[in-house]
């Protein structure tokens, strides 16, 4: 019988699931000894042969009765019209009888799979013949094993077409089988995936998974593939990094010029800005003792005596290589290093320079030896907001910062999209922006795990275009503790197309990798994942200035008509419109009569306060609605009625700060839309400055409450 490399049989796949056990057809190879069959049962003979897929295609199944010389003499048959695969042998199979329903598929399709970034998953959806046309109308469902249970699953299961159709949840059906013998079945499968991996079983399909007489699912054809090398994870950085990075107490700046407007100049003209005392920055410049009013070393050799917290290298990349070979050489100098270059692993690396800074770090690493944590290549720099500490190279006046300290951190993979946050979002309360480049040493994980360890940081917004290898799973494990502890974390993952994941690989050098796999492995750990980047800008609007909680029942209070209506139609889904009990719909009409509203103004929600409000009707009627059933208040603003100040500070300040106000002493999240042009800016500006979160449109502000209380 041959022997297959790389291809697991459905023989073998067989006896994996019966150690699991689960429920396999009664089966046996012709020249394996006796067979468990009576003369003239009904059998199905089955050609396995080596990297043999589809059996049927090449007319290696075969229904008849049991006749062990007529199947011997088929089996030959078999192996002649297989030839071009090694064959095994025939293996002989009980034809079982399952259920079916009439214009309903009955059948699923399972794999277990070995991911190698998620790890163990188990895919399930509609099987059969038709498999590819059904998984579009009912995309299949993924457990990834290390953040899922049975228990779980069967939760996702009963909702799902297949699910729905097994248990006679569909219209005009019964039930084919029962909850107790699916969730065993699942049991069975998390079981099994234990028994895979010892095995070296990087995938198990399972095609198809029926019910037979009894409702007990039986698969009635396995394969997958062998691979027995598991690549090891990478070493673990020295968790020192985090603070050396984001509270560093000394740094050293190499590639600074004395050109105006270059790289290393703006960074250390940014980064001279910083509350860090005289003589905590340093520069490396080859001849010089000092440069700039700031004392300098000759090369990177002197940090091995003298060392510093953060060593920022703004070199070109067969420098920056240099750089790093030469202070793992000598066992010390810098905490943690921040590579600005790019041609370090990417696109533009023909040299194969990042393979060889990966090789030094990982091969001192493992020996035990001193390595320095590394961000980047390819980083833009960092802000940390309690220092005023910016190393971005970007200019000043193209990026002012003042620093406003806070519970958010913001990681970002590329440097364009977290400056563009932070010229957006200045009143944004940080602890720390970080742009960490291509990952080749800390990873996203590495990041949320810093910022895990840190009391001060509630949020971390993320925005990636590609896991490092293996980091998928570690950045769900690592969210997953996060949500644990009751902090949050928001994601915008780039390249799900076919064109983002080539533009996302040129770019940075990790694949994309794919979406559906990523979106539901995150979402299992408790991350939420915006679909889009104006949903992750709302949302960290939001949670920039409420940490705690998921409001689901919202209460409108507008002075326009138009977003009245248009906001009513967005409550739908994770969250809904809140309601007024018959006493506060009393007090709402006696608030309406005390301000002059009697008879334009509906005592209902949402709440339209017509363009005839001033600012003592929005804050009475936002503190009668705090007080009731609602976990939030959006307030809709409208400029352009006289009734509102809205060009002096002296008259929109108290209004904004008394708002703040009202929500802070409610213990509940309150926002605000302010629709008009320009020529309002000033006015959103005071209403941030006293803690709210502020946006343009009331779908902007209801579609980051929305992805919040998706959270799971």
């Amino acid at each position: 019988m041959h022997t297959t490399t790389g291809f697991l049989h459905e023989e073998r796949a067989y006896g994996l699931l019966a150690a699991a056990g689960l429920r396999v057809p009664r089966h046996g190879f012709l020249d394996a000894g006796p067979l468990p069959f009576a003369p003239g049962e009904p059998i199905v003979l089955k050609g396995i042969a080596d990297q043999l897929w589809h059996k049927s295609d090449k007319g290696a199944v075969h229904f008849g009765p049991f006749d062990e010389a007529a199947l011997r003499a088929e089996a030959e048959a078999m192996r002649q019209r297989v030839a071009e695969h090694p064959w095994i042998g025939g293996l002989v199979c009980e034809k079982v009888a399952f259920k079916r329903l009439g214009g309903l598929p009955t059948e699923a399709l399972v794999s277990l799979k070995r991911d190698p970034d998620a790890g163990w998953l188990v895919i399930c959806g509609i099987g059969g013949l038709q498999a590819d046309a059904w998984a579009v109308l009912a995309p299949p469902l993924i457990w990834p094993l290390a953040l899922c249970t049975p228990d779980q699953a069967l939760t996702d299961l009963r909702d799902h077409w297949l699910g729905r159709t097994w248990l006679g949840r569909q219209r005009g059906t019964e039930a084919l089988t029962e909850e107790p013998k699916l969730l065993a079945f699942l049991q069975g499968l998390w079981r099994a995936a234990e028994g895979l991996e010892r095995e070296g079983v990087t995938l198990l399909e399972l095609n198809p998974v029926v019910l037979d007489g009894e409702g007990l699912p039986t698969a009635l054809d396995g394969v997958g593939t062998l691979d027995a090398a598991v690549a090891a994870p990478p070493a673990v950085p020295d968790p020192a990094w985090y603070r050396a990075l984001v509270a560093p107490r000394d740094l050293v700046i190499a590639g600074v010029s004395s050109r105006a407007g270059t790289v290393g100049r703006i960074i250390l003209e940014n980064a001279q800005r910083s509350t860090l005392p005289a003589g905590a920055i340093r520069l490396i410049k080859p001849g010089a003792t000092e440069f700039l009013g700031l004392p300098c070393i000759e090369s990177v050799a002197d940090l091995a005596a003298a060392p510093t917290d953060q060593l920022i290298v703004s070199l070109p990349a067969p420098v920056t290589l240099e750089v790093v070979e030469q202070l793992c050489r000598q066992g010390g100098g810098a905490t943690v290093v921040y590579v600005v270059a790019g041609g370090l692993g990417d696109g533009a690396d023909t040299e194969g320079l990042g393979q060889r800074l990966v090789a030094c770090l990982e091969e001192h690493r493992r020996a035990g030896k001193w390595t320095p944590a590394l961000v980047g290549p390819n980083g833009l720099g960092l802000y940390s907001p309690d220092q005023n500490l910016n190393t971005l190279f970007i200019p000043d006046e193209k990026l002012p910062l003042r620093p406003r300290s806070g519970h958010a951190a913001l990681v970002s993979q590329s440097g364009a999209f977290l400056i563009t946050r932070l010229s957006r979002r200045p009143e944004l309360g940080l602890r720390a922006a970080v742009a960490i480049g291509n990952q080749m040493d800390l990873r996203c994980s590495d990041f949320l795990a810093g910022f895990g360890s840190d009391p001060a940081v509630q949020v971390v917004g993320a925005y990636l275009e590609g896991f490092a290898p293996g980091d998928l799973k570690a950045t769900a494990e690592v969210a997953a503790k996060l949500r644990a502890t009751g902090r949050r974390v928001l994601l915008y993952k780039g390249g799900r197309s076919q064109e983002g994941m080539a533009a996302a690989s040129s770019h940075t050098g990790a694949l994309a990798g794919d979406h559906a796999l990523q979106a539901s492995v995150l979402r299992r750990a408790g991350v939420m994942l915006a679909e889009r980047i104006e949903a992750f800008d709302a949302a960290l609007s939001w949670l920039g200035a409420y940490a705690k909680g998921t409001p689901r029942r919202v209460a409108i209070l507008t002075n326009a008509g138009f977003e009245s209506v248009a906001s009513a139609d967005l409550l739908e889904g994770p969250f809904r419109g809140s309601r007024l009990t018959e006493a506060e719909t009393a007090d709402l009409t006696a608030t309406i009569e005390a301000h002059g509203l009697t008879g334009l103004v509906s005592p209902r929600l949402p709440l339209d306060l017509t363009p005839m409000a001033d600012e003592a009707a929005y804050l009475a009627g936002a503190r009668l609605l705090l007080a009731s059933e609602a976990d939030v208040v959006v307030v809709g603003l409208v400029p352009l009625t006289r009734r509102l100040g809205t060009a002096d500070p002296a008259a929109f300040g108290p209004f904004a700060r008394a708002l703040a106000a009202l929500a802070s002493g409610s213990g509940k999240w309150l926002g605000v839309a302010v629709e008009g042009g320009v020529l309002y800016d000033a006015y959103r500006q005071g209403l941030r400055e006293a803690g709210l979160p502020v946006f343009l449109t009331m779908e902007e502000a209801l579609e980051g409450l929305r992805l919040i209380a998706s959270e799971v």
